[in-house]
């Protein structure tokens, strides 16, 4: 099982969850190193719309991501909820068009 980001991630910018991530499996469509060199009061203007995601091939789904979301944005897999089940397929969405590239 793998942990899910849901769209309730979409304009926090905190990106607390990337560090502490052990596998670097959190992504998202800016790059990490340039998102985090723009200070966090910043990120909205500069990135409309950012949401994090996570790759379900490299979450090892040890959890730490969890507790650092100031959003509650992150759950298991089989406990999004029904509000946010099309999240679990934008996920894994992100990351098939992300390979191809």
């Amino acid at each position: 099982m793998t942990y899910v980001i849901t769209k309730q991630c979409v304009g926090c910018y905190d990106a607390a969850c990337l560090s502490v991530c052990p596998v670097d499996a959190i992504d998202g469509p800016i790059a990490i190193a340039e998102l985090v060199a723009v200070p966090a009061a910043e990120r909205g203007k500069r990135f409309p719309g950012l949401q994090m995601f996570i790759d379900p091939d490299e979450c090892i789904c040890c959890g730490a991501c969890v507790d650092e979301c100031p959003v509650a944005a992150i759950y298991m897999k089989d406990a999004v909820p029904a509000a946010h089940r099309e999240d679990i397929a934008r996920n894994a969405e992100f990351f098939e068009r992300r390979e191809k590239r």
